[in-house]
């Protein structure tokens, strides 16, 4: 017996995810099987994780810049999110994300770039581990 009028549950989320952006919710990796983690530079785990959160004492940071390269690696382009996706999707709060993403935009971790001021953010995830061994 299907009580959405015809749509099996997941058909209905589709149809209802179809208007909203192409973030990674949780809902929608159980839905779609994408558990799956692309690929990330050991960097990030080997250096980066102790640096943001032991020595910066900013966890929510790290989950930030996690989920921003993943996501920017699933899209292979820049990343469009407002807060409160970005919030949903690591899930932590609206003010953690806006402090998180201040703080890795000073360390140039982040490239947070808007087309004008009311426009949501587009962020690039940046790695300078990667330019200064290019440099070398």
């Amino acid at each position: 017996m299907n009580l959405l009028g015809g749509l099996s549950l997941l058909e209905a989320v589709r149809e209802h995810n179809l208007g909203r952006r192409a973030s990674q919710s949780a809902i929608q990796c159980y839905i779609t099987g994408r558990y799956s983690m692309p690929a990330l530079d050991d960097y990030i785990t080997d250096v980066l994780m102790r640096d943001l959160v032991g020595h910066d004492r900013r966890p929510v940071s790290f989950l930030v810049y996690l989920w921003m390269a993943a996501e920017q690696q699933r899209r292979k382009t820049v990343v469009q999110v407002s807060y409160q996706e970005l919030a949903e999707s690591v899930g932590v709060s609206k003010s953690s994300v806006q402090a998180a993403v201040s703080w890795l935009v000073r360390r140039k971790l982040l490239a947070a770039s808007k087309e004008n001021a009311t426009a949501t953010p587009r962020y690039t995830v940046l790695s300078p581990w990667r330019d200064a061994a290019r440099r070398r």
